[in-house]
């Protein structure tokens, strides 16, 4: 790898990393808020409603910040990468301009009504706006998911007399099988953040005491939301994504495994330390016959390994790429754990009370952004050395006439600027948490007899 490809490589992952801390927690919060919402209306409790609003604000924010860090993410495609953007835009133009035209507008559109214009929609335009908000907010994931999709499993398309690629199947690269189910895994993860999230505020709201009613509401609607979407991230989301790459990107799978030898009633690796260089695990921790199990359904079953495939065609990172895959295997596991048991303490009517679950929970927050980074480093680096898979090489699709310093420059600049934005935005999270929605209620409260004084 040259220096300017490995820079061009470091600085795409860095800016997309950072940037994806933000959409995998306004994805997931779209979906809760629209339940707070229902709850207000369905009920016609008004705490539901003020807590959809303070959460409201927390999803404001993010999506700021999502936005301002999500703008240099396409401009690198014609910076950085402009080889890959000539080779193919005539594809992953579509989604990408789909996304910002009718996603991007639908989603902040609403998201200005929501947070401004309750007293002009009214309780069930308010509603509304929510849903709206959520339908933007995962409409444009799923534009995103299938232009990644299709990197990884192309689809619909014919190669040109230039030898760029053009769509020929819109409905093909819409409804790229690989895309569904990259969809449905990745969706619900932004669930499980975001559930974890106000899982954790409501535990900091029991610890310390404050705002003791909404910290309830958030860990009853927190864990039980974060308790089945672990699941689903598990089955069959996560498996039904394992089996495509099994089947399309088999030297990847194997790499994921630390599987370098093809085997019948192939083990699966609990723990272990891939040696790369004499191929081999060390020191592993294995279930017996479980990988082909999971992987064909049959105990016996072939499973191959690294050996079977040229070298040129294995990923170029391999104990980077196991170890991601095995830590989001292995936080999923324990957000199951976690969040089971705190759901049968709801349930026996012990969760409020038990202040040493109450610091498990609170101090989580964390970790579904670790898992939901590792598995997008589980996905990019498998399917390494290539760009879109089977048909241009990453090596291939950079900018010829970015130097290593040009982009090493910018990667700076990118840290720096990055790091005032990251600070920032931990600022305003605190204050906002701070405040609560009891702030908000005051507010309410207090703004009521003026109006109605008003009026009289």
């Amino acid at each position: 790898m040259d220096d300017a490809l490995a820079i061009n490589r470091w600085q795409f992952t860095f800016t997309i990393t950072f940037h994806y801390l933000f959409p995998q927690l306004t994805m997931g919060l779209a979906l809760l808020i629209v339940m707070l919402k229902s709850l207000a209306v369905w009920k016609n409790d008004d705490r539901f409603n003020r807590a959809a609003q303070f959460w409201g604000k927390v999803f404001g924010i993010s999506f700021f910040f999502g936005v301002i860090t999500g703008i240099p993410m396409e401009f690198q495609f014609g910076t950085n990468w402009a080889r890959f953007a000539r080779f193919a835009g005539g594809v992953i133009g579509q989604t990408l301009a789909m996304e910002g035209v009718f996603a991007f507008f639908l989603e902040s559109s609403f998201l200005g009504l929501f947070l401004f214009g309750e007293k002009r929609l009214g309780r069930w335009g308010h509603w509304l706006a929510s849903v709206l908000v959520f339908l933007g907010s995962w409409l444009s994931g799923y534009f995103i998911i299938v232009t990644n999709a299709w990197m990884q499993h192309p689809v619909g398309y014919i190669v040109a007399s230039d030898g760029s690629v053009h769509l020929s199947s819109f409905w093909a690269l819409l409804l790229n099988p690989w895309a569904i189910w990259q969809y449905l895994h990745n969706m619900n993860g932004s669930v499980v953040t975001a559930s974890l999230v106000m899982t954790s505020v409501g535990a900091y709201y029991l610890l310390s005491r404050e705002q003791v009613e909404y910290g309830q509401m958030f860990l009853k609607l927190g864990v039980i939301t974060a308790c089945i979407a672990s699941f689903l991230q598990a089955m069959p989301t996560g498996d039904m994504q394992a089996k495509l790459v099994a089947r399309h990107q088999p030297a990847a799978f194997a790499a994921m495994e630390g599987l370098f030898k093809t085997e019948q009633g192939a083990a699966m690796v609990i723990i272990g330390q891939p040696d790369v260089e004499n191929q081999r695990l060390d020191n592993p921790i294995m279930i017996p016959n479980m990988l082909s199990f999971l992987t064909y359904q049959r105990w016996g079953a072939e499973v191959k390994g690294l050996e079977a495939f040229p070298r040129e065609e294995w990923p170029d990172h391999i104990p980077l790429l196991y170890y991601s895959y095995h830590i989001m295997i292995g936080l999923g596991t324990i957000f199951i754990g976690i969040t089971s048991i705190a759901v049968f303490l709801l349930w026996r009517g012990w969760l409020f009370q038990s202040r040493w679950m109450l610091w498990i929970l609170m101090l989580s927050f964390p970790f579904p952004f670790i898992a939901n980074t590792a598995g997008w480093v589980t996905a990019e680096v498998g399917r390494q050395p290539w760009l879109v898979y089977g048909l241009l090489r990453t090596s291939q699709g950079t900018s010829p006439l970015v130097s290593a310093g040009n982009g090493l420059f910018t990667l700076l600049g990118f840290m720096g600027m990055y790091t005032i934005l990251a600070i920032l935005f931990l600022f305003l999270m605190w204050r906002e948490i701070d405040h609560g929605p009891k702030a908000l209620e005051s507010t309410h409260d207090q703004s009521q007899p003026e109006q109605e004084g008003g009026k009289a």
